[in-house]
Formats: structure tokens, sequence, C-alpha cells
């Protein structure tokens, strides 16, 4: 028999295995009965037959935990896991902690030679978790960005994505000359732009350990070298979170939209600051609607001045007017 012959025999009972293969995972797919695609049904841990509702496979294996807990604090409790990964904490959060309570696992205190050897592996453990001054900058960065974010009450996805942006920055080099408050405020500041959940200068600036002028400069500079795609701020991203400060209707903030809308439509908001916009839509909606609510309550709430809103809010009016006519 030449090799020739043998090769093609082999290739020939290889294709034949694979075809069998194809074939058993696509009868794994569908009903034996009817031909009908399988489903899943983890609550019974049965594969069922979507059409005819035949019982194709059960008793399978639960990979979830063999026990239930019906609030947050039960559920840390039972579970027997660490927390996930995550970017907001300089080494993602696979180191240990050792806590602060000098306490054993049954509860009771420990005597004060237990207490001063559980100092001695605190402190031994926090200096291994910051190894270098790479570690312990992104430490004390990320700790800024956590507490900004809390005063701001700004969602955990936010603070993910300002995370990955301050390690790309320390990453690239770009920190030298520049404080870490100043870019953590940044990455922040620009995390809340792409997540559509943007806050003014202003307020970052007041919970930030930096000044305006220094976040708009690092701001601008952060994006630009890291290559980021930030849409310009929409004033509309603004309403809902005035409106909930100032305790208005839901009438108030879909005219305080509508009014936005036809100012996009005119090109009023061309050259405007979006949150000057926002409020004086707010403002103006309030007036439409007969509800009661000041130039300085509203400029309070966003962070601007009165001349702003009173300026802001005529044009807005205008556009509706021209509009209508």
């Amino acid at each position: 028999m030449t090799d020739s012959t043998i090769r093609t025999q082999s290739e020939e009972r290889c294709q034949a295995e694979s075809e069998t293969a194809t074939e058993t995972a696509a009868e794994r797919e569908q009903c034996p009965e009817c031909g009908g695609r399988l489903v899943s049904d983890a609550e019974h841990a049965e594969t069922v037959c979507e059409d005819c509702g035949l019982v194709v496979e059960e008793d399978e294996i639960d990979r979830g935990p063999e026990w239930r807990a019906f609030d947050a604090a039960e559920k840390d409790e039972k579970s027997r896991v660490g927390a996930p990964t995550t970017n907001m904490m300089h080494d993602q959060g696979l180191s240990t902690n050792i806590g602060w309570q000098n306490k054993d696992a049954y509860g009771r205190s420990l005597n004060s030679r237990q207490r001063q050897k559980m100092q001695r592996l605190r402190k031994w453990n926090e200096r291994f978790r910051t190894r270098d001054s790479k570690e312990r900058n992104l430490k004390q960065a990320l700790g800024e960005i956590d507490r900004m974010a809390s005063a701001l009450g700004l969602p955990e996805n936010v603070r993910e994505t300002a995370s990955v942006i301050y390690r790309r920055a320390l990453e690239d080099d770009l920190l030298p000359g520049r404080s870490i408050e100043g870019v953590a405020t940044a990455s922040l500041y620009a995390a809340a732009r792409q997540a559509d959940t943007p806050r003014s200068l202003d307020e970052i600036s007041a919970v930030s350990r930096v000044e305006k002028d220094e976040v708009a400069r690092t701001y601008r500079y952060v994006i630009r070298e890291l290559g980021l795609e930030v849409q310009p701020a929409d004033p509309e991203h603004y309403v809902p979170r005035f409106a909930s400060e100032l305790d208005l209707s839901d009438e108030t903030e879909r005219r305080a939209r509508a009014l936005l809308s036809t100012a996009k439509e005119t090109g009023a908001h061309s050259g405007k600051s979006p949150v000057g916009l926002a409020a004086a839509a707010v403002y103006a909606a309030a007036l439409l609607t007969n509800e009661k609510v000041t130039q300085n309550e509203v400029g309070e709430v966003a962070s601007i001045s009165e001349v702003t809103i009173r300026n802001r809010y005529k044009e807005l009016l205008e556009a509706e007017e021209q509009t209508s006519v």
C-alpha cells in the first residue's frame, strides 16, 4: 500500500469523524421528537423543547450556591468567595485585606499580645500591597476617584471607566509635571461624559482638590494623548437631575426637553454652555407649567449665575416662537 493511499484513507476517516461529530452536535441542539429548538430551564434543572415541551434531559448540575439569600447583607454573610476583580483598586482586589477588628473567628476579643501581632501583620501586609511608587500612586489616585464619584453620585460603571483611563495615563507616562489629583479628576470628568451622566466643570472642581482651570487643562491633555472619543455634552442629559433636585413635575421635565429639542433644530444652542441651556430650559418650563421656582434656586442647583439663566431662557422662548409661527 503506497503512502498516498494511506494518506487518502486517513483524510477520509478524519472527514467522516468530523461529520459524525457535527451531526451529533446538531442532534443535541434539536428535539428528537419534533426537531424544535432545545432550551435550558435552570430553575427546574431540565433541558426542554421550546415547541412541544418534551423534557430531553433532567437532573442537570446546578452550578450556583446551595444556599439562598434575600438581601445583600445575608448574601455577603453566606458567601464563601471573595469579591470579583475590579479596576477601582490598585491591585484589582486580588490581595488579602486584614480587618481592623481585634476579634477571632468566633467573635471573641484578642488579648494584648495577639493584638500587637495583628497590628504588626496589618502593617507588613499594607507594605506588601504597595511594593513600588507606581502602585502607591495608583492607590492614591483610585481613592480620589472613588471619593469624588461618591460626592457627585456617579454610578459604579463611571468609576470603573475613570479607573481604566487613569491606568492608561499612568502607563503612557502622562503624569510627569501634573498632579495625581488633577489627572484623577480629569479621568473622572471624561468617564462621566462618555457614560452620558455628565457633571459640569464647576461641580467637578467643587469636590476636587485642584482648581477648575487645572482640571480643564489636564482634561484636554489626557483626551488628546489617549485618543479618547468624547462627544459634546447634551443639555438634555442635565435636565432630569436638575428637575429632581428642584422637585419639579414630569410635565415640566418634558417641557424642558421639548424646548431644548427646538433650540437644536433652530441652531440656538450653538456656542452655548450645555449646563446653562439646561438650567434655562428647566426655569422656562417651570414658568410655562405654572410651577414656582426662582432663578436663584435653579442657579444654585446648576452652579451658574442668574444672568446666564435670564439670557438663555429668553433665547429658548424666542426659538420656540419662531418654530410655532
